[in-house]
């Protein structure tokens, strides 16, 4: 997990550097733009674009929230993982990754409410009301699946 952290973290700093640049590439290449031809659309300065500096922030910014995490997690637990270890074998890392029902037919349900909720929102709201009923409904059922029937506890 350690060198999950680490390479977070460079990702982070690579996005953050690459923000930066990508800023002031952005207004150089408007300067240029601009002293080409001065009259074009009524542009008198040099803008710098927002969406793609705000979005490579936001990777970094994401990048080192994961990276926090991921080290605080190694550091709490202070044993390394199989991945971590060059001496390992491909059985040691084979836990179980948790129980799934073959059967359920509750995931897809939940999906295709969410796709509604998504769909609402995209839409018109009042198709995101009946998507956000369906998508209690599924949840709760999904949650409570072996509580009831053939399959209860």
């Amino acid at each position: 997990m350690g060198v999950n952290a680490r390479l977070f973290w460079i990702l982070a700093a690579f996005f953050t550097a690459l923000s930066a640049v990508y800023t002031v590439w952005t207004l150089l290449y408007g300067a240029q733009d601009l002293a080409q031809d001065p009259g074009a659309g009524g542009k008198t300065d040099v803008v710098v674009e927002y969406a793609g500096t705000i979005g490579l922030l936001l990777a970094g910014a994401a990048s080192a929230l994961i990276a926090f995490f991921v080290g605080r997690i190694h550091s709490t637990q202070g044993g390394e993982l199989p991945e971590d270890r060059v001496d390992a074998h491909i059985d040691d890392g084979e836990a179980e990754q948790g129980f799934f029902s073959p059967w359920s037919w509750w995931p897809v349900t939940l999906a295709a409410s969410l796709a509604l909720v998504f769909l609402g929102v995209a839409v018109g709201f009042w198709v995101a009301f009946i998507g956000a009923g369906f998508l209690v409904i599924s949840l709760v059922g999904w949650v409570y699946e072996y509580y009831r029937g053939n399959f209860a506890h």
